[in-house]
């Protein structure tokens, strides 16, 4: 019989099960990873989105990104008769948010039969009562074919620049990643083989890895860095800086950056926040400040020394692109489309900062300025200090400076909250846009 992809794609999984007692199934934890979450670490979360989510990802197709299996009612598209490899919704006792999500292979009388995960613990065949269905829902497919199309427009443009600034073949003694070629490393290169790395293996897979094919270079950074990091939900030019900080500083580390460019809780994951906190920043401005982010990481690294000048070279070369990239597209916000915000919640930033009438920067505001200065001290200041008998570790002076730069930051926040409660008591008229 003639079958979707994705039901394709789960039928090769039959049979796998949970593993009784501490350990965790590698292929249940796989589920997650392809489905979108990146932090679930074990199987005793409820795994059936994600199976679905997974499969539906190995077809070409998008899922939720939930863990809920309910989220798949609004997914897709509804269908009124049931339809073989359909994604069945069902309800799961009167909790009004459980549920379960599996794949239509089969009905007969009151019953459905699913293929599906966490079903027993295992992805298996399960019968359920008919009457707990909530939905047939069936993917969107030319949907799904455009988005994916313009991904891997976008992709390939990223991926074109990062593989730039990566190179070729090496492996230098003081880089803690070992034999590299085109930015993909050793370790990395044997985990998407899965492979282990051990003295018989190793002279082996670094020979492979001298002259990896083109199309695993773009599997290993698509599935690696492109996807974890959500870099599809931005337009070009942030998407640019975001994909290149997780490729170099890892996708965990460069969410962080980003969600500390916008000023919200650093915590590791693209939420509504963060998504409403990009939707109010000035594309511009936003990327200026992840680059800033970014130097004063490397900076901090204990091989700024030997690989500092190349690191700050490949920021530059990224702003600069993404901003051309900003100027030709007439592009001026960081999201594809504008954020939905949560009733209540507001796009304007909550910290109000001061700026010139002109729109820029005041120069106490600048983070280039004092990230320029902060590093000179750390640099001039150990080799004058002791000729006066003082001793200044660079290490401490830099600690020192990101401390005044964020006391200074604050207290800018500080001033300028102030002056705008200051100018709303003083305000006697509505404002209102101006008509040409």
């Amino acid at each position: 019989m003639d079958q979707p992809a994705w039901l394709e794609a789960a039928w090769a999984e039959f049979g796998v099960r949970e593993i009784p007692g501490k350990e965790n199934s590698a292929e249940i934890l796989r589920y997650f990873r392809e489905a979108g979450d990146t932090k679930v670490e074990s199987e005793e979360t409820p795994w059936c989105a994600a199976f679905a989510g997974a499969m539906l990802k190995r077809a070409g197709c998008e899922g939720t990104g939930s863990l809920l299996a309910r989220s798949y009612l609004d997914w897709g598209l509804g269908l009124d008769e049931p339809r073989f490899g359909a994604i069945a919704v069902l309800a799961r006792g009167d909790d009004p948010a459980a549920g379960h999500v599996g794949f239509l292979i089969g009905t007969t009388g009151e019953k459905l039969y699913l293929l599906g995960g966490n079903q027993n613990d295992a992805v298996t065949v399960s019968a359920f009562d008919a009457a707990r269905l909530l939905s047939f829902r069936w993917p969107n497919v030319e949907a799904h074919a455009e988005q994916r199309a313009a991904n891997d427009g976008v992709f390939a443009k990223l991926l074109a620049h990062v593989l730039e600034m990566e190179g070729g073949v090496s492996n230098d003694p003081y880089d803690p990643g070992g034999p590299t070629n085109r930015g993909v490393t050793l370790e990395v290169y044997a985990n998407f083989k899965g492979q282990t790395i051990d003295a018989g293996s190793r002279p082996r897979l670094i020979a492979e890895l001298k002259s990896i094919p083109d199309a695993v270079v773009e599997a290993i950074y698509d599935r690696r860095y492109f996807e974890p990091a959500h870099c599809s939900l931005f337009t070009a030019p942030l998407a640019l800086m975001h994909f290149d900080a997780a490729v170099n500083h890892g996708v965990g580390a460069a969410i962080r950056i980003l969600q500390q460019a916008v000023n919200v809780a650093v915590d590791g994951e693209i939420g509504p926040e963060t998504l409403s906190a990009i939707d109010g920043r000035r594309l511009i401005d936003l990327v200026d400040d992840y680059a800033e982010i970014r130097r004063t990481r490397y900076r901090a690294l204990p091989h700024f020394w030997r690989f500092g000048r190349g690191w700050l070279k490949r920021v530059d070369a990224t702003l600069a692109l993404g901003k051309s990239w900003a100027a030709a597209e007439g592009t001026t916000r960081g999201l594809l489309e504008p954020a939905q915000i949560a009733k209540g919640e507001t796009s304007m930033s909550t910290t109000a900062t001061k700026t010139m009438d002109d729109g820029s920067k005041w120069w106490a505001q600048s983070k280039t300025l004092w990230g320029t200065l902060i590093t000179a001290a750390a640099t001039v200041l150990p080799v004058v200090a002791p000729a006066i008998g003082v001793s200044l570790p660079a290490s401490l002076i830099q600690t020192f400076g990101d401390q005044v730069l964020t006391a200074a930051q604050a207290l800018t926040g500080v001033f300028g909250t102030g002056l705008a409660i200051y100018g709303r008591f003083k305000a006697s008229s509505v404002l209102s846009l101006r008509k040409n």
